[in-house]
C-alpha cells in the first residue's frame, strides 16, 4: 500500500470519544419511520413504496449505534438495501432513504481508518448494485457520488476541526500546568528552603545561645506565614471562574524592588544592585526577574558550601535586561538541570530571552539571565 492509504489504514478512531447517544438520535428515530410511510402514501408512483417504507423504518434504529459502530451500522443499512433493490428489480426512489447519509457521516467523523476504507468500499459497491437494476444516467450517477463526497467531506472536516481543538485545549493544559509548577517551585520551594536552613541553624546554636534559637524561630513564623500567604494567592487566582475578584484579595506580583527583600535571611550575605530605570520594566519582566533571581539566591544559600556572599546585578539598557547571581563558594562541577533550573531558563524563554547557570571563573556558582527588549515588546 502507498504511504497515504497505509496512514489511513492505521488511523484509529476519531478522539476525543464519541457520545454514545444524545437526545437527537431519538428525535431522528422517532421521526423517520412517519415520514417514510408519508412519503410513500404521497408517491403513488414509486415501485414498491410500502414494503421500501418498511424497510427504511425497520433499519432506523442503526442510527443509536452510528457513533460506536460506524462501520457495522453502514454495512448493515447498505446491504439491506442493496439486497431489496436486487429483489424488487428497482432503486429506492424514496426521498428518505438520504438518512443513510447519516450513516456515512458518522462513518468518516468517528470511525477508524480501517472502518472509512471499508465503508468506502460498501458504499461504491452499493452504488454499482444500483447500475445492474437501473439504466445508468450519467447525471444522476454523477450528482449521487457528489453528494456521497461532500457528506465524508464534512465528516472528515469535522471531525479535524475536533482533534485541532483537543488538542490546543492539551496544550493549554500543560503550558498552565508548567506555569503552575514553576510558581509553585519559585514561591513555596525559596520560603521551606529558608525554613529549613532557619532550623538547621536554630538546632546548632539552641545548646548554647538559646537567645539565637528564638530568633530562628521567629525567622520560621515569618517565612511559614509568607509562604500560607503565597500559597493562598495562587489558590484564589486557580479557582477564580470568571468573575471579578477584589484586587485586594491578590497579593502583588513581586518585581525588582522586591529583590531587596532577598538580603533576608540566614546564609551567605545578600549584596542586590540595580542600574537603570527598573519602573519601567514591564510587570511580567519584573517578575521574571524577581523569580530567577530568588532562585538562584535560594540555590546559593542551599547549595554553595562555603559562600560568604552573594551577588545579585541587574543592568537595563535599550537593548534589554542583564541579571547576574554569583556566590563565593567552592566551584562546583556542572550539574543536570533539576526544576529550579529548568524553570528558570522556561521564565526566560517565554520572554525571548536565555537563562544559564554554571560554575564561574574563579571559583562559586553564577546565573544569568539576558532578556531581550524584542522579546516583551513583540
Amino acid at each position: 500500500m502507498t504511504s497515504p492509504v497505509r496512514a489511513l489504514w492505521d488511523a484509529p478512531s476519531a478522539a476525543p470519544a464519541p457520545p454514545r447517544r444524545v437526545w437527537r438520535d431519538w428525535v431522528l428515530v422517532g421521526v423517520i419511520p412517519p415520514l417514510a410511510f408519508l412519503e410513500a402514501a404521497l408517491r403513488p408512483d414509486v415501485p414498491w413504496r410500502w414494503l421500501w417504507a418498511v424497510v427504511l423504518a425497520a433499519l432506523v434504529p442503526t442510527l443509536l449505534w452510528r457513533r460506536i459502530r460506524p462501520l457495522t451500522m453502514l454495512a448493515i443499512a447498505f446491504a439491506v438495501g442493496s439486497v431489496f433493490g436486487l429483489a424488487t428489480g428497482g432503486d429506492p426512489q424514496l426521498f428518505t432513504t438520504a438518512y443513510f447519509l447519516i450513516l456515512l457521516y458518522a462513518l468518516t467523523r468517528w470511525g477508524s481508518g480501517r472502518a472509512m476504507i471499508g465503508g468506502g468500499l460498501i458504499v461504491a459497491g452499493g452504488i454499482l448494485v444500483s447500475l445492474v437494476y437501473t439504466a445508468p444516467n450519467p447525471s444522476d450517477v454523477i450528482g449521487g457520488i457528489a453528494v456521497v463526497v461532500m457528506t465524508s467531506t464534512l465528516g472528515l472536516a469535522l471531525r479535524w476541526r475536533a482533534g485541532e481543538r483537543a488538542r490546543e485545549l492539551d496544550r493549554v493544559r500543560f503550558l498552565e500546568r508548567e506555569q503552575l509548577a514553576r510558581d509553585l517551585h519559585d514561591t513555596v520551594a525559596h520560603h521551606v528552603s529558608a525554613i529549613a536552613i532557619q532550623a538547621q541553624a536554630g538546632i546548632t546554636v539552641a545548646p548554647t545561645t538559646p537567645e539565637a534559637a528564638t530568633d530562628a524561630l521567629r525567622v520560621i513564623e515569618g517565612e511559614a506565614s509568607r509562604t500560607l500567604d503565597e500559597m493562598r494567592a495562587i489558590v484564589r487566582a486557580l479557582r477564580r471562574d470568571g468573575e471579578t475578584t477584589d484586587a485586594s484579595e491578590l497579593a502583588p506580583t513581586p518585581g525588582v524592588p522586591e529583590l531587596r527583600a532577598l538580603a533576608d535571611g540566614a546564609g551567605p550575605a545578600v549584596d542586590v544592585r540595580v542600574d537603570g530605570d527598573a519602573d519601567a520594566l514591564p510587570p511580567a519582566v519584573a517578575a521574571t526577574l524577581y523569580r530567577i533571581a530568588q532562585e538562584a539566591v535560594t540555590n546559593a544559600r542551599r547549595h554553595a558550601r562555603g559562600a560568604t556572599r552573594v551577588d545579585v546585578r541587574v543592568r537595563m539598557d535599550t537593548a534589554g535586561v542583564r541579571l547576574d547571581v554569583r556566590d563565593d563558594g567552592e566551584g562546583a562541577p556542572s550539574v543536570s538541570p533539576g526544576f529550579g533550573l529548568t524553570g528558570m531558563a522556561e521564565r526566560a524563554a517565554l520572554l525571548g530571552g536565555t537563562c544559564s547557570a554554571g560554575p564561574a571563573p574563579g571559583g562559586g556558582w553564577a546565573v544569568t539571565a539576558l532578556l531581550p527588549r524584542t522579546g516583551w515588546t513583540s
